[in-house]
């Protein structure tokens, strides 16, 4: 799971409820400095929720862009149903697309980080002119390494047989074996807001969200399809999904490609500010092309 580093709220921030067709979803929503250059809607990974982002609010509103970060359906402060036809891709997706439905705003930037890629494709398929451009943040089109897939198993297994409680505890040791303490996110805050996040999260989600993980196919043809500017971006050290695989996808649908340097699976939290920077680099791109050529399908490869 990603680990934010603070939960302070960056200036322009403010937490509310979306309300969509679909229903209400918790958000973070950043409004920009200055002038509008455009909309980012923000989706989190497994286990993950909105403040995965909050280290990057404050850079991208800098540069021009309103972003909202959302709780999905069944996610830490977003309601959801216990039962496991809910968090199918189609029923996820269309929440999605509800969602930048209700930013008004015209098409928004679409990013989502890890699983929440997953969801993200599958919306941009779904509703192409509900988006701007598609960004895969530490996000592979198919299904996560060996190593994760014993996990996510795992983690399935245990909550068929365990009270939520002990599941917590025993991800929270197997996340702890072999690391040095992080004072920054071993704060007790931090710990209890994770506690907070993973408690609330339904149990139902966090099995979907496995199971699509654990299934994914290879999505690579999908999105060289896709009628918009598609961005792949990654750690070099990241481990969910084999960093050459990525780089092999960029290559195979011509997308937009960057490789941040000594992160891992959480570059949001990790390197915001190189992170934002790169993204606010793409996006400008986009949104220039679109001027310019808005017939045309636009290139984005390096």
């Amino acid at each position: 799971m990603s680990k934010p580093r603070s939960l302070t709220l960056p200036p322009r921030t403010r937490a509310h409820r979306l309300e969509t067709v679909r229903g209400g979803f918790a958000v973070l929503d950043t409004d920009p400095v200055g002038e509008r250059r455009g909309t980012v809607l923000m989706l989190p990974g497994y286990t993950g929720s909105k403040e995965d982002f909050l280290a990057l609010l404050g850079p991208l509103s800098g540069a021009g862009y309103r972003v909202v970060a959302v709780d999905g359906r069944g996610q830490n402060e977003s309601h959801g149903p216990r039962g496991r036809a809910a968090y199918r891709r189609r029923a996820l997706a269309l929440d999605v697309v509800a969602q930048a439905v209700a930013l008004r705003d015209g098409p928004v930037h679409l990013l989502g980080h890890s699983f929440g890629g997953l969801v993200a494709r599958s919306a941009a398929v779904l509703a192409p002119r509900a988006f701007r451009s598609l960004t895969l943040l530490s996000s592979g089109p198919g299904r996560v390494a060996r190593p994760q897939r014993v996990r996510i198993r795992a983690l399935r297994a245990g909550h068929a047989l365990l009270a939520k409680e002990r599941v917590w505890l025993a991800t929270r040791w197997l996340d702890s074996r072999g690391e040095e303490p992080d004072p920054a996110a071993d704060t007790e805050e931090l710990l209890g807001f994770l506690r907070r996040r993973w408690m609330l999260t339904k149990v139902a989600q966090l099995s979907g969200a496995g199971r699509l993980l654990l299934r994914d196919p290879d999505g690579a043809a999908e999105l060289a399809g896709l009628a918009m500017p598609v961005h792949l971006a990654y750690g070099s050290d990241e481990m969910v999904w084999p960093p050459a695989e990525l780089a092999a996808v960029a290559v195979r649908t011509g997308a937009h490609h960057t490789v941040i340097e000594g992160a891992g699976h959480s570059p949001n939290v990790s390197h915001p500010r190189e992170l934002a920077a790169r993204l606010a680099a793409f996006w400008q791109r986009v949104d220039t092309a679109v001027r310019e050529e808005p017939p045309a399908r636009l290139s984005t490869a390096p």
